[in-house]
């Protein structure tokens, strides 16, 4: 699995479709799944964190997969800031 992620990963520029779809029907799914987790953690108590999507570096393999960022710059400043918040706990 590592050996095909990595594969992956290294063509997605050249193969932007076939990243996206590995990304989205499988990636994406468990990171989903993770984050809402990690949120109904915080919700009750258990965890503290402002975004739970940065916690599992949704953006950072989402771009690696894609090949490409697809992030505005709020969406950069927001991560930014959650992030710099979650390091000064």
């Amino acid at each position: 699995m590592l050996q095909l992620r990595r594969l992956i990963i290294a063509n997605a520029d050249a193969f932007p479709e076939l990243g996206a779809a590995w990304y989205e029907q499988g990636f994406e799914r468990v990171l989903d799944t993770l984050a809402a987790t990690f949120q109904r953690m915080a919700d009750y108590g258990l965890l503290r964190m402002d975004d739970p999507g940065l916690l599992l570096w949704i953006p950072v393999n989402k771009a690696m997969f894609t090949g490409s960022s697809p992030h505005t710059d709020a969406d950069l400043d927001h991560y930014a800031t959650v992030g710099v918040r979650a390091a000064y706990r």
